[in-house]
């Protein structure tokens, strides 16, 4: 009986082969076969299925059960184990980039709901901005120093034990708050303002900053008399040596003493009062004033009710409103002015934010335009401008949803977070770009679900990005300033949103224009003679129509690919760019220890701005000694107790040693007391003795009745002193000083 022969075998070239991937994420999750596309393309069974490769055919069936197998069709079991055992390092990316593809194959098959959801979405939140605060004054120290800083609570145990009276005994440097003021800056036009004729001039600029009213709308006025703060019954004298030129017009100005000049018996502290000085030799404590450039006047305003308070911002406001018309009117030929308020850092803040940030967005422009013309084809089938116009009008989207959301919810909204939209259209014009471009790289001829579905391998990649860029944002939350606390949050939450519809309503939108594609196409293959002409000159002007088998390759991408690309992988390069990004390094770590530290406050405002040359005339000639430091002590301690008082003294003889305290002008009571009843033939030891003197003491000495801090049961609770320091011109010494 005759053998039948086995069909041959199919050989290489007639086995299918199976799809590589593109991207690293191993084998593809979905494969089509012959039979999927004579019965149509299937979607994925879900955003995690395992991928099941299709199965190969093997060699057909044999005719005969006894037919033998060859020897090289003969498994080998060594091989299976270890593929089996094979390390898998895309254990995350894999199922991702399965789930991506997935919801790009769901955006594909139903573009409308997730193009019109998001949609619905910002138009709920955006009510959120109905709750933006308008013209509301931003607390500067509450949002732009630390938060829990000691400083804040040294102030705290200041406010709580220590008390002032604007109204009757005011000490600006006893005050723990920055009080309302009014600073004029006189610098004379000499060598020296000390002559009556200069002074003459001062004195008219003087009498008309306190000739100012404000009218109200029930026809009163507020004068400066009312506002003022007040020492006794009189107004705060904005300078203590006009004052007293003032009263007595025959003082030799030629022998005044700084830093301290007696008049009357009566001590005159001149330190901050004048600047650009000569010293002479020593005069008393202190030495001979030959010459000063420049004179400073500080007009101090009540600020302790919340009447006075409202009453001195208004004569500040039309301080402000009045100056340029005073000078103008007065003439000064002998000196130039520049004047500074309390209200000045507040109202230039916001009045650089409204006149920058208009600016500042106009940056959005050019970044629009380039995304958009970037985007451009002559082949209008490829040409993707309408694309990239919805992608930058997405991020706006994702501002909207992101800024309603933390409004609605009642999170702060500083001025700065307006700038963040700056930063939201960047990173949603790259994503636009990734997935534009994931785009170009399928086929014509496929349909539009499985497009998507290609395109949504990169969203593994915009994820990962977009996870490293909220957390950093949200790391910031951990600031102890609270206007970054706030801008991490608003841009960490806007930059979720702009992820969000990146994939969501941005790739609805590309597969809307995908069909866009289809129709296209279909009507330049149509075959119509009396349009051929008109379709090749305006929809294919460089060529022929697009293969719809074929992807888009980018000139710029062949030229990274075949020219970029292996000159920067070739040895002399590599060595190039070691070396190049070495001497980046050390340039860097060279220029940290350079940085200067501190806020220089002209950079707040616009550089027109009238506290530019104030704050430039103040570090010329205003910059020598800085404020008056407070030395508090917090407990309770037996100052009749000689030890105590001893550890006191040396205290504060250890603050004099240092380089950045003037020792000649520290004032404390304990010190002044213990004279005081010696001189009084009274034991300072004795506890009665001490306890019982002090309420004299402070009627004769009444700048120190705010220094001690009495109970009702007669004991000293707190008290403090003060020392001077001076050489303190720049933030970087003002650190040491607060070090030491």
């Amino acid at each position: 009986m005759p053998r039948v022969e086995p069909e041959p075998r199919p050989s290489p070239e007639q086995k299918p082969k199976l799809t590589k991937q593109d991207s690293a994420t191993g084998p593809e999750w979905y494969q089509k076969s012959e039979e999927s596309e004579s019965e149509g393309n299937q979607p994925p069974l879900g955003p995690l299925a395992s991928p099941r490769p299709p199965e190969t055919p093997g060699p057909p069936a044999l005719e005969r059960d006894d037919a033998p197998l060859p020897e090289e069709e003969t498994p080998e079991p060594r091989a299976i184990c270890r593929h089996r055992h094979r390390c898998h390092t895309d254990c995350l990316e894999a199922p991702l980039s399965r789930a991506f593809q997935w919801l790009g194959w769901q955006v594909g098959a139903h573009p409308w709901i997730f193009l019109l959801a998001p949609l619905m979405l910002t138009a709920a939140l955006g009510t959120g901005f109905l709750y933006l605060p308008e013209e509301e004054e931003e607390d500067l120290e509450e949002q732009y120093t630390p938060v829990g800083g000691p400083a804040k609570a040294e102030r705290r145990f200041v406010q709580g034990h220590f008390t002032t009276n604007d109204s009757y005994r005011f000490s600006a440097s006893r005050r723990s708050t920055e009080a309302n003021f009014a600073s004029l800056l006189v610098v004379s036009y000499s060598d020296s303002l000390l002559d009556p004729a200069t002074f003459a001039e001062i004195s008219k600029l003087d009498g008309a900053v306190q000739d100012l009213r404000v009218a109200q709308e029930d026809g009163s006025q507020i004068q400066y008399q009312q506002v003022c703060a007040r020492y006794t019954a009189l107004c705060v004298r904005p300078n203590p040596l006009l004052h007293a030129w003032q009263v007595d017009k025959t003082l030799n100005l030629s022998s005044i003493s700084f830093p301290i000049y007696h008049q009357g018996g009566h001590p005159l502290y001149l330190t901050g009062f004048f600047g650009g000085r000569i010293l002479g030799g020593s005069l008393g404590m202190g030495h001979l004033l030959l010459r000063a450039k420049a004179m400073r006047l500080l007009y101090y305003l009540k600020t302790e009710d919340p009447e006075d308070r409202v009453q001195s911002k208004q004569w500040l406001t039309h301080f402000l409103n009045q100056f340029t018309n005073i000078t103008n009117t007065l003439a000064l030929k002998k000196i130039e002015v520049v004047h500074f308020t309390s209200l000045s850092r507040q109202l230039e803040f916001q009045a650089t934010s409204k006149t920058t940030i208009p600016v500042f967005h106009l940056a959005h422009v050019p970044v629009i335009l380039f995304a958009v013309a970037s985007c451009f084809r002559l082949d209008c089938i490829r040409n993707k401008m309408c694309v990239a116009a919805f992608g930058v009008i997405s991020a706006f989207l994702a501002v909207v949803s992101g800024f309603g959301l933390l409004l609605l919810i009642g999170v702060p909204f500083v001025i700065i977070v307006a700038n963040s939209s700056f930063l939201i259209l960047g990173v949603g014009v790259d994503n636009m770009f990734i997935m534009i471009s994931a785009w170009h790289k399928t086929r014509l001829a496929d349909d539009i679900p499985e497009r998507m579905s290609n395109v949504y391998k990169v969203a593994v990649s915009i994820t990962i990005t977009t996870i490293t860029n909220i957390l950093a944002f949200y790391t910031g939350v951990m600031s102890s300033f609270r206007s970054v606390q706030c801008f991490c949050i608003y841009t960490g939450t806007t930059l979720l949103f702009c992820y969000f519809y990146s994939i969501t309503c941005f790739g609805a939108f590309m597969a809307l224009d995908g069909k866009r594609e289809v129709v296209y196409l279909r009507w330049l293959q149509k075959a119509d003679p009396k349009w051929s002409s008109f379709k090749k000159c305006c929809c294919c002007p460089c060529g022929s129509v697009p293969d719809e088998h074929g992807t888009y390759v980018h000139p710029m991408n062949l030229f990274f690919r075949d020219y970029f690309g292996p000159f920067l992988t070739s040895s002399k390069s590599k060595y190039f760019v070691v070396f190049v990004y070495i001497l980046y390094i050390i340039s860097s770590i060279c220029g940290c220890f350079h940085v200067q530290k501190g806020l220089d406050l002209r950079n707040l405002a616009s550089d027109d701005s009238y506290i530019t040359p104030y704050f430039k005339v103040e570090e010329d000639y205003f910059s020598d000694y800085g404020p008056r430091v407070m030395v508090i002590v917090t407990k309770k301690v037996d100052y009749w107790n000689e030890d105590v008082r001893q550890k006191l003294e040396n205290c504060i003889k250890n603050f004099e040693k240092y380089v950045y305290v003037d020792k000649t002008l520290t004032e404390f009571w304990l010190d002044a007391y213990v004279q005081y009843l010696k001189g009084n033939s009274q034991d300072p030891n004795d506890k009665n003795t001490f306890m019982n003197n002090i309420p004299d003491f402070l009627s004769n000495f009444p700048n120190f009745q705010h220094d001690i801090n009495i109970s009702s049961s007669n004991e000293i609770i707190s008290s403090r002193g003060f020392i001077q320091t001076t050489g303190v011109s720049s933030s970087t010494k003002k650190k040491i000083m607060l070090f030491q």
